[in-house]
This record gives C-alpha cells, sequence and structure tokens, in this order.
C-alpha cells in the first residue's frame, strides 16, 4: 500500500457502469462479488508450446493484499464501509486466490497469517512459508505452493534491517536524498490523505541518520523448489519494498540488497543441488515504471547521473513479464489520491523459461475500479498479477 503526495501521477476514475465479470464470493449476496481475472496467452506462445511438447508449466500471482491492520475509513473514505470489514474483506480475498488457483502465490501485506491465512489457503491445497515484518509490524511476506507442482527444498528469508549492519559502506546509501521525480514528481507537495495517516502509526526517527533511515523493518523471502515430473529448479522471490516516495535512496538500497541476496542464494542452490535454476522475482515494489528502483531492476541503466554513481553493476539481470509481453500495465494500484503500476514480477530470461500469458488487468475506464479501491470487485487497493511460465525439460 503506497500513501501517496497529492502530485503524484494519477488516471481518471471512470463514471458508474453496472456490467462487470464476476466470480462467486461469500460477501453479502446483496451486493457485487469480487472480479475474477483470467490469463491472457502472449501472442505466438501457443504456437511456441506446441512445437515443445515436453515443456512443463506453472504459474504465479503476486498480490498485496491490504494488511488489515492499514485498513481505516480515514486512509479509504472513497471505499464502501462494508468492504473495509475484515470479515468481507477477508472471504473476498480467499474467493480471489481460490478463483485464481495458481500453483505459486506470492502475497505481501499479509496481516493474520497464522491465524486466518494460513490454514484456509492450505485448504485449497497450498503449504507454505511466511516471514513477518521486522519490529512491531503486524503484516509480511508469504509464498504459497502446491505441493503437487512443486518440492520446496530451501528456503532463506530477508531482512532490509540488515543494510544497517554495512551502513560503514558508503555505497549503501547514495548521497542524493531526494525523491525519486519522476515518481514523486513535487517533492514539495504535501502528504494527502493516507500518507500522513501512515506516517503517524509510523516512527521514522531521525531522517538525518543512516542507520534510522535505513531501518525500514521490510521484509522478503525466497525459496527454491523443485518440479514435479522433472529436474528442472525453480527459486520464487517475494518481497514488499519501503512505500515511502520521498526515500528514494532507500528502497534503491532495499533492491540492490534483494539481487544481491536472490544472486547469492541463486549460486547456492546452483552448487547443492548441482542445476541451473531458473529466477523469478516478484512483489510489491512501490516504484513506478521508469523510477530509479524499475531502471535498477530491469538495466541498472539511467539517464540520471546521480544514480549512475550509486549503481554496482546488476548481480543478475532480470525482465520484467509484463514489461516484456504487452508493455506495463496502466495501474496496479488504484486510489483517487494515486493510480499507477507498483507490483512486477520479474524474471531471469534464458534459453529455458519463457512467460506464455499473463493475468489481465482493468483498464482506466473499467467499471470495476470505479471511485478507486478497495471496493465490492476488488479486496485490496492493489491488483492482483500474474503470469504462465514453460520451462523445457532438461
Amino acid at each position: 500500500m503506497l500513501k501517496s503526495l497529492s502530485s503524484l501521477t494519477r488516471l481518471p476514475i471512470p463514471p458508474i457502469s453496472t456490467s462487470c465479470r464476476i466470480c462467486s464470493s461469500k460477501m453479502s449476496t446483496t451486493k457485487p462479488s469480487p472480479t475474477c481475472p483470467k490469463f491472457i496467452s502472449v501472442e505466438g506462445d501457443d504456437i511456441y508450446s506446441r512445437s515443445k511438447p515436453d515443456g512443463v508449466r506453472f504459474s504465479l500471482v503476486s498480490y498485496n493484499i491490504l494488511a488489515q491492520v492499514y485498513v481505516k475509513s480515514s486512509i479509504f473514505p472513497h471505499s464502501p464501509s462494508p468492504c473495509l470489514k475484515w470479515k468481507a474483506r477477508s472471504q473476498a480475498i480467499l474467493t480471489v486466490l481460490k478463483n485464481l488457483g495458481t500453483d505459486f502465490l506470492c502475497l505481501q501485506e499479509l496481516d493474520e497469517y497464522d491465524s486466518f491465512y494460513k490454514k484456509n489457503i492450505e485448504s485449497y491445497g497450498y503449504s507454505s512459508i511466511y516471514i513477518q515484518r521486522s519490529g512491531q509490524k503486524r503484516d509480511g511476506c508469504g509464498i504459497f505452493y502446491k505441493p503437487d507442482c512443486a518440492d520446496l527444498l530451501l528456503e532463506e528469508r530477508i531482512e532490509y534491517n540488515d543494510l544497517v549492519d554495512s551502513i560503514q559502506d558508503e555505497s549503501i546509501l547514495c548521497d542524493d536524498k531526494h525523491s525519486d521525480t519522476q515518481a514523486n514528481g513535487d517533492e514539495n507537495s504535501e502528504p494527502k490523505n493516507g500518507s500522513s495517516s501512515k506516517s503517524t502509526l509510523e516512527d521514522r526517527g531521525d531522517p538525518n541518520d543512516p542507520r534510522v533511515r535505513l531501518k525500514r523493518d521490510c521484509v522478503g523471502i525466497m525459496a527454491a523448489f523443485r518440479l514435479k515430473d522433472t529436474l528442472h529448479h525453480v527459486i520464487v522471490a517475494n518481497t514488499h519494498i519501503y512505500w515511502d516516495p520521498e526515500w528514494a535512496d532507500v528502497k534503491l538500497a532495499q533492491a540492490k540488497y534483494l539481487l544481491s541476496r536472490v544472486a547469492q542464494f541463486k549460486e547456492l542452490v546452483s552448487e547443492k543441488y548441482e542445476c541451473m535454476p531458473s529466477v523469478i522475482l516478484a512483489g510489491d515494489f512501490n516504484s513506478i515504471p521508469g523510477d530509479k528502483v524499475y531502471e535498477y531492476l530491469v538495466s541498472g541503466n539511467s539517464s540520471s547521473a546521480s544514480l549512475a554513481e550509486c549503481l554496482d553493476e546488476l548481480p543478475i539481470p532480470l525482465c520484467s513479464v509484463y514489461g516484456s509481453t504487452r508493455g506495463e500495465p496502466p495501474f496496479t494500484n488504484c486510489t483517487p489520491d494515486f493510480t499507477n503500476t507498483l507490483d512486477y514480477i520479474f524474471f531471469v530470461p534464458d534459453d529455458q523459461i519463457k512467460p506464455l500469458s499473463f493475468l489481465e488487468l482493468p483498464e482506466a475506464n473499467s467499471p470495476n475500479v470505479l471511485g478507486g479501491l478497495p471496493n465490492y470487485y476488488h479486496p485490496s487497493d492493489h491488483l492482483p498479477i500474474g503470469a504462465e511460465f514453460e520451462i523445457t525439460r532438461e
């Protein structure tokens, strides 16, 4: 959940329309039910897959489900009150996840894991691993996987607070602590709505102290899997990068640390299991296409001189599923104050892995995003994104 500035990029909210494709839900029968997105084939991939009959397919969804601790009417005054209630929202989220039915689920802002989501989602045929955020935070990141699709071999947790221990390395934070102007617009703009509300929930300390600045309690988790009926290994990583657009240097430091950890994990898995694992990295990166974090992740190149001075050689090459097929979607997060893309699925391109399809996303004029999210059609302020991959058998 990005708490934004009023000057951030926003898309128009469409007029009222009653047409919408929906699926069954446990929410009130008098209200609309959650939207069920479908996977759209990448052009030409049906022909490609038929020419590779021995390919192994698996699907993955990434979804910031919006932790209930952040669900307040003061933050989401545009949302119908019933949509913000825990019972209705949690059941709607389960409905969406069950109907998606993908082999892997990468969830962010996952709270009530032990008390609710673990047992309910695992009842759909999943197993799971989870990391809770550091400090007193109640949410975290989880990876749910279907054991009939993949065997869990190894997992590692990522604590971005570990960056504090490396503060003597001057490259950890860039000298330029200003916001990413492309993502954030006028840095002098006053925080609006959720931005000020979230600041109230977070004691950020002295922003001029690098040790304080880096201690944001953000986390990630990654795991190595062996796909069933094949010798191929896949690494799936899930993360949630810090939210504040004014702290672009912190977000970039977290992105750099993430990729270094994933690269190290890949090397460990390669040596331990004598394999060449595919790598998929998903999550809420709280960064829009073209900003510093996004450019670092996809290329490590930028027209910004200050950024170029901060960037090391990319530990692993990454390609965005949406960016490399249909183009990044117009938005994955939608509120009246902010509408843009923050969520991504990246993969390391090689000769063995290829995206076959991606999860459909609404356009700016779609009726089911009327007035912003959450609403009856979408139980989170974010939209789920997803992809189906095919891997050639080894």
